[in-house]
């Protein structure tokens, strides 16, 4: 089971690259590192690729209502585009 840890900087500093591959294994949920008894770091193993890709792409999903009747793919206008006719400005 994952579980926190609070170690001092000095103790991070010798053993950094064994607690990164603790967290990394998450064997290890949360790591609070102290500096004169002060929280100076939380190290926190990151999110699976799938959850932040969730997190950013979609992450108003649900927020927005399309009232029944209402196409949008149908044209906002009735002229003509300046497009239509290779023309960039008018």
């Amino acid at each position: 089971m994952a579980r926190s840890e609070t170690i001092s900087a000095t103790e991070f500093k010798a053993k950094c690259l064994d607690i990164l591959d603790r967290i990394n294994r998450r064997e290890l949920e949360r790591v609070v590192v102290t500096k004169r008894s002060r929280v100076v770091a939380v190290l926190i193993p990151p999110e699976d690729e799938a959850a932040q890709v969730r997190r950013v792409h979609g992450f108003m999903r649900g927020t927005v209502v399309i009232p029944a009747g209402i196409d949008l793919t149908e044209p906002t206008i009735d002229e003509p585009l300046f497009a239509e006719q290779g023309k960039l400005h008018r």
